[in-house]
Order: C-alpha cells, then sequence, then structure tokens
C-alpha cells in the first residue's frame, strides 16, 4: 500500500465525508463514490463518471484505490467451486474460494498473507507471515469475485490464510464496511469469523456489537491433543477458550460452531467423540466435523467414512449437534493455502520469495 496516499476503500462513509470536505468538496460527493466503490465495485477513478474530471484527478492524487489482480483460477470440475488467486499491489499473493450452495454463493477470503499461527494440518501456515491485510484487500477478494462470476456473493466466511483475530481492526473494518449500506450490505448473520482460539480477541470481539457468526478451531476434546496440532494451545488452555466463547454467546446471543477436523489415529476415535461431548456440554453451537484435507508437508491421514460416522452419532446421541462439512473443491487443492504455496514454489523453486514473521505463538 503506498504510503502518501489515503487507502480510500477502507474508509467508512463517515470518513470519506470528512475527506472530502479537507478538500473542499461538497459532503454528497462522498455518497456517490462510496456507491462508486461498494455497489458499482470500481476498480479506476476514471469510472466514475457522474464526477468531474477535475475530481477525478484530485481523487487519484489523494487516494489509492485498492484492487487486486487475478492471477490464476481453478475449477473443480466436480462441484464448481472455483479458487481465485490474486496479487496484491506489492507483489504478494493470496487466496480465496468461491462456493456454491442451495442457500446462496458463499465466498472464502483469506485476512492475511500466510499465517503464523503454526497449526500443523493447514497449508497456510507452512511459509508463515508475511503480512495483514487491509479491509480493502478483504473487500476487493469479495468484489472480484462477484465481478467475474456475475453473481450475487451473499455469505462471507473468513476462512481463508490467516488468523483473523490476529489482524483484528482490519477485520472489524471489513465486517462493517461489507455489512454496510450503501454497499453489499450482506447480512451479518451470514458472515463467520473463524479463530484458533486467541481469547483476547474473542472477548474484544464480543463487545463489539456484531450479530456475525464465531468459528472456533478446535480439533481436538483436551488440551494435550490440541497442543500436538496447535502451537496456540500452548498459550491458552481450552477451559479459557470456551470460557470466551459462553461469555460470546452471553454477550451477542450467537451460537457458535465448533470446527473439528478429523485426522485418522489422532483425534478421531470414540473415547475422545465421548471427551468432546462432555467438554462441549451446555454450550450453545454445534460440532462442524472436517474430514482432514491433506497436504503433503505432513503426515495425517483423513479419517475414513466409517469413523466420521460413527464419530458424528456418538456426539448427537450424547446431545451434541453435529454435522459433517461438505467437501469442495477437492480435485482444485480445496484446502487453505495450497494454490499460494504451489504458485510460489513454482515461481522460485525452493525458496519463498515473500518475507515473513516468525511464530508468535
Amino acid at each position: 500500500m503506498e504510503s502518501n496516499r489515503i487507502d480510500i476503500k477502507s474508509l467508512s462513509l463517515p470518513e470519506l465525508e470528512r475527506e472530502l470536505l479537507e478538500m473542499g468538496e461538497k459532503t454528497f460527493r462522498a455518497k456517490q463514490i462510496y456507491q462508486w466503490l461498494h455497489e458499482k465495485l470500481a476498480t479506476d477513478f476514471d469510472q466514475m463518471d457522474n464526477l468531474s474530471k477535475y475530481l477525478r484527478r484530485k481523487l487519484a492524487e489523494r487516494f489509492v484505490l485498492t484492487t487486486l489482480w487475478p492471477v490464476d483460477v481453478k475449477i473443480s470440475q466436480i462441484d464448481g467451486t472455483r479458487k481465485y488467486l490474486f496479487r496484491l499491489s506489492d507483489g504478494n499473493v493470496i487466496e480465496s474460494v468461491w462456493m456454491q450452495y442451495h442457500h446462496g454463493n458463499s465466498v472464502c477470503i483469506s485476512s492475511q498473507v500466510g499465517c503464523r499461527m503454526g497449526c500443523r494440518f493447514c497449508a497456510s501456515t507452512l511459509d508463515g507471515l508475511a503480512r495483514n491485510l487491509t479491509a480493502s484487500e478483504m473487500l476487493d477478494q469479495v468484489y472480484q469475485i462477484q465481478r467475474l462470476t456475475q453473481e450475487r456473493v451473499s455469505h462471507v466466511v473468513l476462512m481463508g490464510s490467516g488468523e483473523p483475530m490476529d489482524n483484528y481492526d482490519n477485520v472489524v473494518r471489513f465486517i462493517r464496511l461489507i455489512s454496510g449500506t450503501p454497499g453489499l450490505n450482506i447480512s451479518q448473520r451470514n458472515i463467520t469469523v473463524s479463530t484458533c482460539g486467541i481469547v483476547p480477541g474473542i472477548e474484544r470481539l464480543a463487545k463489539e456489537k456484531l450479530q456475525i457468526t464465531l468459528a472456533l478451531s478446535l480439533h481436538a476434546p483436551n488440551d494435550a491433543v490440541r497442543r500436538t496440532l496447535m502451537p496456540i494451545a500452548n498459550r491458552y488452555a481450552l477451559k479459557d477458550v470456551l470460557e470466551a466463547c459462553r461469555n460470546y454467546f452471553e454477550k451477542t446471543g450467537r451460537r457458535l460452531t465448533f470446527e473439528y477436523s478429523l485426522v485418522r489415529g489422532v483425534n478421531d476415535n470414540l473415547q475422545e467423540a465421548g471427551e468432546l461431548a462432555r467438554l462441549l456440554s451446555g454450550m450453545h453451537g454445534h460440532v462442524n466435523l472436517i474430514p482432514v484435507n491433506p497436504i503433503r508437508e505432513r503426515d495425517y491421514v483423513q479419517s475414513d467414512r466409517k469413523a466420521v460416522r460413527e464419530f458424528q452419532h456418538y456426539l448427537e446421541t450424547h446431545g451434541i449437534n453435529a454435522t459433517v462439512r461438505r467437501e469442495m473443491g477437492r480435485d482444485i487443492n480445496g484446502a487453505c493455502g495450497q494454490l499460494r504455496k504451489s504458485y510460489l514454489e513454482e515461481k522460485e523453486p525452493g525458496k519463498n520469495p515473500e518475507e515473513k514473521e516468525d511464530s508468535g505463538v
């Protein structure tokens, strides 16, 4: 992002109005510009043809208009899922996924370039964290996909590369912009934010008065197993994470989703199902069982269908609502981070060209 110009797409309407006043312009111009940015999805100031050329030139001098460039797209022959690789203005690349469901079109976006959380079953974290994404870079993943597919996006999930709570301010700004009017006005109830369990972030989010769904990446029924899968478990014990989740429900009234990736021989036996049922007893939410998507850098193997069914059945017969996530885009490296990693390896084999931060967990 260019430091001497303001990121216009990350501004709220009141903020944009203040900027226009400073420029000596009428505030009604701000709403016109905002509609171009967030409803008409303009990618260049010159597209704003109800503004004078003089004003468009002034805007270009004062602001940067964030636009992502499509680098690659993979389309599943199984279910039509589309996985996009986008290039950012600084040359970094991120990935986003478009999925079709009976209830509408859902886009899974990234919140960071890479990730520093170190979850062992996830390709996003293999090369560490390059940087946070701005609100505008998160927005433009949705905007670009809506442009490219020519279809309305109705649901957004922040489950792509990155840990949203590790980029808290930009993520909350993104949520307010994507759900606002004017704009795409996507219902907050159709927005899901996934976290590996950063307790202060969950507690802070509970106070934002948002109506989004919070998804906790749980993946284990106890701290011992969780620590082998997720380094964040060394910092925050499950009892503290779940207490923050209870507090989130009490403050928002929004039921939670507990994500549980099933790994053969690691966390998928019925003893662990029993532990999980006891752990989540009385929690307001449901368990989303995910047969782990194998990545070549790890030796984790997906649980077989019989084990998945038995695990789900055990939870349900012990009072825990559980569903098995429908696998999408399996034939196009559908798991988080796989397409980006393949692209980086092809671009410069044996070397990651992006700067990265060491794991902070």
